[in-house]
């Protein structure tokens, strides 16, 4: 599996060199609210300010799709991930598509 510290938003790893680009890996997790998580993010708008449920809930689909995308990139013998951007989509209503993905690559020490 891939850590962390070989990802980046940029295209490049500190201490380290591109040597080969692998291909364009991606992680994809489709999720839907719950009834109860609506009703009760529902409730948190009333109070106003931070409404944790779907905060959590964005962050674990984000979580999901970013791990999805280092299994990928295992899966395709890469060394680390460059360009990690992430999108979303609104399937239906109530229904989001998150995507994570990047350029796998092969690296060498600088």
């Amino acid at each position: 599996m891939i850590s962390h510290e070989m990802t980046s938003s940029t295209f490049e790893i500190p201490g380290f060199r591109v040597v080969r680009g692998m291909g364009i890996v991606k992680g994809i997790v489709v999720r839907s609210r719950s009834v109860f998580g609506t009703i009760g993010a529902s409730l948190q708008t009333m109070v106003g300010g931070d409404i944790t449920l779907f905060t959590n809930l964005c962050e674990k689909t984000r979580e999901d799709a970013f791990q999805r995308m280092l299994v990928h990139a295992a899966e395709v013998g890469a060394d680390a991930v460059v360009g990690v951007r992430y999108d979303a989509t609104e399937v239906m209503q109530g229904v989001t598509e998150v995507l994570c993905y990047g350029t796998a690559v092969k690296l060498e020490r600088a």
